[in-house]
Order: structure tokens, then sequence, then C-alpha cells
């Protein structure tokens, strides 16, 4: 039983770069399976160019403003 445990444990700590990869490339807008299997080829030169890549997920583009903000900008002008 311990072995598989430890089998267990191992396994994690192989795949960690690759699913590093995937989580992050998921949430910066990007496939989660190209990310993957890109980082069994160059595991950390693939985590270092999905820190500088652009994030394309629409929803963490920005803050959408209140609107009594809009209004104070019509009013100053």
């Amino acid at each position: 039983m311990p072995e598989i445990i430890l089998g267990a444990v191992v396994l994690g700590l192989l795949l960690s770069p690759q699913l590093l990869a995937g989580f992050l490339a998921k949430r910066t807008g990007r496939k989660f399976w190209f990310w993957f299997f890109i980082s069994f080829l160059i595991p950390i030169i693939s985590l270092i160019i999905l820190i500088f890549l652009e994030d394309k997920n629409p929803a963490t583009a920005g803050y959408k403003l209140a609107a009594h903000v809009d209004k104070d900008k019509e009013l100053a002008s």
C-alpha cells in the first residue's frame, strides 16, 4: 500500500509543470490541452512564455465603471 501512495506522489510531482501550464493557459483564455502537451516538450520555457503572453480572457480585460462615474465625465466636459 505505501508503494501506491509513493507512486501517486511521484507522478503528481512529475506532472506538476504540465498541470501548472495547463491551468495557467486556461486562466488566460488559451487551450488547456495544447499547453499541457507543449509543456512536455519544453516545461520551463512554456511556463515563461505563458506568463508573458497577453491575456485573451475577456472576463479579466478590465473593470466596468459605475454609472455615476460616466455621468461625472459628461458633466465635466
